[in-house]
């Protein structure tokens, strides 16, 4: 078959789905027949065409169109191994999302309205993680962003939401111009918007120069904005207001969209020296940050909000240590742990009230904490050695998998510290030999998968190697504290920082404060000039006036 029209077969998917949200201009009100029906038969065709363009790609390894644009810049489609395993993730997402919103919003007045933004927003998804070409990966890049605003503000009158939307719509607008200008400097360098032409020639000439530079510098930026990073997280833990389908596609879909670039870009990434320094910095830190106040909240859904910087946070790490495989493993797998958690949220205290799981009372004995840390520490050792792991090559496999080391020592701690005798013991250390033998082994799938359009793993540098060790001992002292934290929680001191640490260290209200400024700002002139031309104004609406322009910024 012509690897042209399999390339344009699999542009079929989100055609469709544009099919369906202009329908739905036509039946944007309460059970909209025909849109819901679209939606459904539209996220099956989906899934078999990705499905099927898996099939091909394991057959052909790269296929590409040919390009409709100008001066080698314009729409072109890429299916490789990345896009593939992107776009069946996507058609799952979408359709497990789009069959949850047919019951959830069922009698919303609005509800085929929404339906045609959900299937329009998975559409510009499967866009850009098919583009194969620089003009087309920016346009999609910024389609996602434009609709996933419309499906911010899809009850507008919520004032919390409107808030959220803005500053959200603020940090889009910053990333979609950094991937801009990176894109205009790869293109001004290569002259050619071609991804597969640029890669190969990265491939060949891999040394750094300044335009290489600054784009991959500009490229992580963008990918940082994307996905929520400290400080300009807050937004997405303020999207709450929102459907929960939209939590759950945005979650477990387009946050991913940074992680995803940073990938797809590996060999402009690979080809610079301080791109890898500011994702490992920023991301390793909001990692950190998130994951320790992600600990604190009260709130289900605000918690789930934490943890998803904290995964971003902790992909574009991995990314910085030029572990990509390990990278898309990690964002495949919290997409699909993050639409279960999102869609199944309100059914939480049920499951909870229906538990007749009693948790085991913590001794806080400092021997048996010890000891549990040795035995995380000791099961990995082992495991690595066994798996052949090479120390002077794959010193960045090894410190990626450092953290799962933290995670063992504070599941055995929690075993072992504890009333629950040897069975609870056993139980944990068969977790942890699974926990550890998945990850190697998936990994090493990822990265058979992904051999052709990733570069080779290289020794990270030695700044690269302080700032990895700074996170990782970083992350040793919170996972320590969480350990004592039995004996430590009732103190004064622990209690203080606490409601610090669950207000994120007020980093959020100064971010709230610009945007409030901003869009003050930008309103001022209006009400000037109402009150310069002398408009008479009923002393009802002089007092409602006030606190509906509150509300509204």
């Amino acid at each position: 078959m012509n690897q042209q029209i399999i390339a344009i077969f699999a542009l079929i998917s989100p055609l469709v789905f544009i099919a369906t949200a202009i329908v739905s201009w036509f039946q944007p009100g309460i059970r909209p027949f025909l849109v819901k029906k679209l939606a459904t038969t539209s996220s099956i065709i989906s899934i078999l065409i990705a499905a099927l363009s898996g099939f091909f790609v394991i057959k052909y390894d790269l296929i590409e169109t040919s390009l409709i644009g100008f001066q080698q810049i314009g729409f072109s489609l890429r299916l490789d191994a990345l896009s593939t395993i992107m776009f069946l993730m996507i058609a799952l997402i979408g359709f497990i999302v789009i069959r949850f919103s047919m019951n959830y919003l069922d009698g919303d007045a609005r509800q085929g309205a929404f339906i045609g933004r959900l299937t329009a927003t998975i559409a510009s998804v499967q866009l850009l993680v098919l583009s194969g070409n620089l003009g087309i990966l920016f346009i999609s890049w910024v389609l996602t962003s434009i609709c996933l605003h419309r499906l911010l503000v899809f009850y507008h009158e919520r004032p919390g939401a409107v808030i959220a939307a803005r500053k959200k719509f603020i940090v889009a607008r910053l990333g979609d111009l950094s991937l801009l200008a990176a894109s205009i400097l790869l293109y001004v360098q290569y002259g050619t918007g071609n991804l597969e032409i640029i890669f190969q020639t990265l491939k060949t000439n891999p040394f750094p120069n300044l335009p290489i530079e600054g784009a991959a510098v500009l490229l992580a930026a963008a990918a940082l904005l994307k996905s929520a990073q400290f400080p300009t997280h807050g937004w997405l833990v303020e999207v709450m207001e929102t459907p929960t389908p939209v939590s759950a596609l945005l979650h477990a879909g387009l946050l991913n969209a940074g992680p995803f670039l940073i990938i797809r870009m590996a060999f402009v990434m690979d080809a610079s020296t301080y791109a890898p320094l500011i994702l490992i910095a920023i991301g390793g830190f909001t990692a950190l940050f998130a994951s320790l106040v992600f600990l604190t909240q009260p709130s289900i859904k605000t918690a789930l909000g934490y943890s998803s910087v904290a995964h971003m946070g902790f992909s574009l790490l991995t990314c910085g240590l030029g572990v990509y495989p390990a990278a898309l493993l990690h964002l495949v797998s919290h997409s699909f742990y993050k639409a279960h958690a999102f869609l199944s949220s309100g059914s939480v205290i049920e499951v909870l009230r229906a538990s007749k799981v009693k948790a085991s009372k913590r001794l806080g004995s400092p021997i048996r904490i010890a000891l549990g840390i040795l035995l995380g520490m000791g099961i990995y050792t082992a495991f690595a050695w066994i798996w052949g792991i090479d120390p002077e090559s794959e010193l960045s496999l090894l410190a990626i998998g450092a953290v799962i080391v933290l995670g063992l020592s504070r599941l055995f701690t929690s075993a072992i510290d504890s009333d629950g005798g040897m069975k609870l013991i056993f139980r944990a250390t068969a977790l942890s030999i699974l926990v550890t033998t998945a990850f190697f082994l998936l990994e090493a799938g990822s990265s058979f998968l992904l051999t052709s359009q990733i570069p080779d793993l290289i020794n990270p540098n030695l700044m690269e190697i302080i700032l990895m060790g700074i996170i990782l001992l970083l992350f040793a002292g919170v996972i320590f504290l969480q350990i004592i934290a039995p004996r430590i929680s009732s103190q004064p001191k622990f209690l203080a920082l606490s409601i610090h640490v669950r207000n994120g260290f007020y980093v959020n209200v100064a971010f709230d404060r610009l945007v409030r400024a901003l869009y003050s700002n930008l309103k001022k002139p209006k009400l000037i000039t109402a009150h310069t031309q002398n408009r008479s104004l009923p002393k009802e609406r002089i007092e409602t006036s006030i606190p509906e322009v509150i509300r509204e910024f």
